[in-house]
């Protein structure tokens, strides 16, 4: 179990404010998480998406716009993962600025995979031989790659009700653009979950400090002390997370959502087939069909749902066959936000895929 305390979670800087810190705010738990650890005592961020809430589709509060209204700073994933934020972001008055973290130079980023598709004989798109280098993309854009025509109503929590927002902040007309019915959806494109990698969210860390720096430049050393005091606990984090997760051996899983792509191409290990795909698109008929096929050909150790998901189809497509339901949190829903929240979430998935291979 990985419990040693974490410098990363109290990486602050000594040095006072001499400026007024810049408003930021974050579209889900863990970039706010690695936002504050670069702030420090200088500020604390806003977060936008709710903890429990699916960032594919997402509809904001006014009090959420107000504070996008307000920020100097937007740090968000990309419209890889919240399309439906590029509105309100485009909206910002002149003086903000937002970093799409899925744009900063020299990322390892992974393109959408599908398990089946593969098996098949289909186009492989070559997620799982963990030679990505062809897959660099080095900050290009993939805003072309829309999902806002996602519905997942019937998957969401039901504690969270997109009727209690207000929906003025979100262009459902955007949801038309793209028909993901079954046959017409090519899950092609950047996998946004890129946060679950640690070697990534490290390079984060130095873009945020940077973007930081350019608008407090009287706090600037600050930011680069924050983050590479951040950046050493994270190496420390993801070495120890290794030694624990290479002595697993081979394990077989399925997932409800493909959202861990990243965290199993880090700590090499592999899930063999998910329901939905990374993009949280609604399964049709036909890849309902192909994982149950998966479950009852036996040798799975267990399957991982999400909090912010509806377990009922999972639950249905293993009907039968014995195969305990764990559940991994990539967003750290449980978790309370700040700077520590980021370490934990990476801390509980291990020892949560640790329970799966020793049940």
């Amino acid at each position: 179990m990985i419990r040693k305390p974490l410098a990363l979670a109290c990486a602050i800087a000594a040095a006072p404010a001499i400026a007024e810190t810049p408003q930021v705010a974050t579209d889900i738990a863990p970039i706010h998480s690695l936002v504050a650890m670069v702030m420090g005592d200088l500020g604390t961020p806003d977060l936008i998406v709710t903890p429990g809430a699916s960032p594919h589709t997402y509809a904001l509060r006014p009090s959420q716009a107000r504070a996008l209204q307000n920020a100097d700073l937007v740090v968000w994933v990309g419209p890889e993962l919240t399309p439906w934020l590029s509105k309100p972001l485009a909206s910002l008055s002149d003086s903000a600025s937002e970093l799409a973290l899925l744009k900063v130079d020299g990322l390892e980023l992974l393109e959408f995979r599908d398990h089946f598709e593969r098996a098949e004989g289909g186009a492989d798109h070559g997620h799982d031989d963990h030679d990505h280098e062809e897959h660099e993309h080095d900050g290009h854009d993939h805003a072309d790659h829309d999902h806002d025509d996602h519905d997942h109503d019937d998957h969401d929590h039901d504690d969270h009700d997109h009727a209690e927002h207000d929906h003025e902040e979100h262009d459902h007309d955007e949801h038309a653009e793209h028909d993901h019915a079954e046959g017409g959806h090519h899950h092609e494109g950047t996998d946004p979950h890129a946060w679950l990698d640690p070697e990534i969210a490290r390079a984060w860390l130095a873009a945020i400090a940077t973007e930081l720096a350019e608008l407090d430049p009287d706090n600037a050393e600050t930011y680069a002390t924050n983050a590479a005091s951040a950046d050493k606990a994270l190496e420390e984090l993801e070495s120890r997370m290794t030694g624990q997760l290479e002595s697993l051996g081979s394990i077989e899983f399925v997932t409800l959502h493909d959202a861990f792509q990243y965290f199993e191409h880090r700590f090499d290990i592999h899930s063999t087939g998910a329901v939905s795909l990374g993009d949280a698109a609604d399964p049709g008929p036909a890849r309902l069909k192909q994982f149950r096929e998966k479950v009852t050909a036996g040798g799975l150790s267990c399957a991982f749902a999400e909090p912010q998901f509806d377990t009922r189809l999972l639950d249905a497509m293993l009907d039968g066959q014995g195969i305990e339901i764990k559940t991994l949190d990539p967003l750290g829903s449980a978790l309370q936000p700040g700077p520590a929240l980021y370490p934990q979430l990476l801390e509980e998935m291990a020892e949560t895929i640790v329970s799966c291979a020793k049940s």
